[in-house]
């Protein structure tokens, strides 16, 4: 299996090339001393393989995705036919026919086809051992407890619901069916990511004061994805609870610790129908226990996902950071900038945090983003609109919740 922590340097181009032709030298020279190339078929040893191979499928743990979605089509089902230690075995969709359409692709038999007013017939499909919820979030804390209820364990996207009591809800639920529940932070998988962490525990980057985290991307409403987003009911806030939540998340997850005051303030442009509910900017402060300090910003309208980590030896960026691929790690001091190059794609952050989740029901382990974190960052989220609304810093308990004078 490739080592995420490996890197190299990126070459120039003429050091490239150079490169390249010592290389080809290199392979002639070597074909010289060993003799003519058989022109037949040759027996050859057994190749050393890059990655491990699946287990077999009486071993991989079955899952069902609820909600079928551009997310859920694009990204969840294909990471689901990568895994190692997973496969999806029954969808649960409100649309019959996209379901059929789906599962003919996926091999998923239409005798494990749900509709969501039917996932309690999930209990009697024991070749279904963990749902994942990939719907809009005023939803997930129903299907979530309905998952529960046929005794299966939950992994659910982000963020985990729209308050802290639906959350909790959730952790209940888990807690009373003795089974497990975990939150879809896919970054806490993702190569790039995880060098960065990395470098920081390590030391390499130095003393960190100051980090920055910046989620930004257009809203369409022509897209459906995109419409249940601007209904504050449905998604729970704006751009802050839709992507500003990588950078809560993120940035709580490479420094170790959480913010105990924030203050933060956000901006719906007048007259814009995307924004009659939900806000466009949203920008924050947060301080740390340690002294460190931290700035996030979100938006609807521009593009970009970058993490900022500013280290007194050198500065880690992650932009992309938190791309479904193609994301990239550069540190830098004043005098230069090297790409951190890891031996695995982006893709891995899908089948990383699938593959882990089933390694964890499996063998009885905890999970690295479980219901817990979930809810202390939608706490967090509650806390910074209030500070926004109130326009004032707000001191935090350890808990995330807002500490009252």
């Amino acid at each position: 299996m490739h080592d995420p922590s490996k890197s190299r340097r990126l070459f120039l181009a003429g050091g490239a090339a150079g490169l390249g032709a010592a290389i080809a030298g290199g392979r002639a020279a070597a074909q010289a001393d060993r003799g003519p190339v058989p022109t037949g078929p040759v027996g050859r040893p057994e190749p050393k393989l890059e990655e491990e191979p699946p287990l077999s499928l009486d071993r991989q743990l079955g899952w069902a995705v609820v909600g079928l979605g551009d997310y859920a089509q694009g990204y969840v089902l294909p990471a689901l036919a990568r895994a190692r230690r997973s496969r999806a075995v029954a969808l649960v969709s409100g649309n019959p026919e996209k379901a059929k359409r789906v599962a003919a692709r996926y091999g998923v038999g239409e005798n494990a086809l749900y509709g969501y007013d039917t996932m309690d017939r999930l209990a009697g499909n024991d070749a279904v051992g963990v749902v994942y919820i990939v719907t809009a979030n005023a939803t997930h804390a129903e299907l979530t407890v309905k998952a529960f209820e046929a005794g299966k364990h939950v992994f659910c996207e982000k963020p985990m619901a729209n308050s802290p009591a639906e959350c909790q809800r959730m952790i209940d639920a888990a807690k009373a069916a003795g089974r497990k529940l975990m939150i879809a932070y896919r970054a806490h998988w993702e190569p790039h990511n995880l060098r960065a962490k990395a470098m920081l525990d390590s030391g390499a980057l130095g003393q960190i004061w100051f980090a920055s985290s910046d989620h930004h991307r257009p809203l369409d409403p022509s897209l459906p994805r995109d419409q249940w987003r601007m209904k504050r009911d449905v998604a729970g806030g704006g751009s802050l609870v839709d992507i500003g939540i990588y950078s809560l998340n993120g940035l709580q997850w490479f420094l170790g610790e959480s913010p105990n005051a924030v203050a933060a303030t956000m901006q719906a442009p007048p007259g814009d129908p995307r924004f009659a509910e939900v806000e466009n900017v949203f920008s924050a402060e947060l301080a740390f226990p340690s002294g460190r300090r931290a700035t996030i910003s979100s938006g609807y309208t521009a593009s970009k996902k970058r993490i900022d980590l500013w280290g007194d030896r050198l500065v880690a960026t992650l932009d992309p950071a938190t791309a479904y691929q193609g994301n990239r790690l550069v540190v830098s001091n004043a005098k230069k900038a090297e790409e951190i190059l890891t031996e695995e794609t982006s893709a891995a952050q899908f089948t990383g945090e699938i593959d882990h989740f089933s390694q964890a029901v499996t063998e009885g382990t905890e999970v690295r983003t479980p219901g817990e974190m979930g809810l202390r960052d939608v706490r967090l989220i509650e806390a910074l609109y209030r500070a926004a609304r109130e326009r004032r810093w707000l001191d935090l308990n350890p808990d995330m919740t807002v500490r009252e004078a």
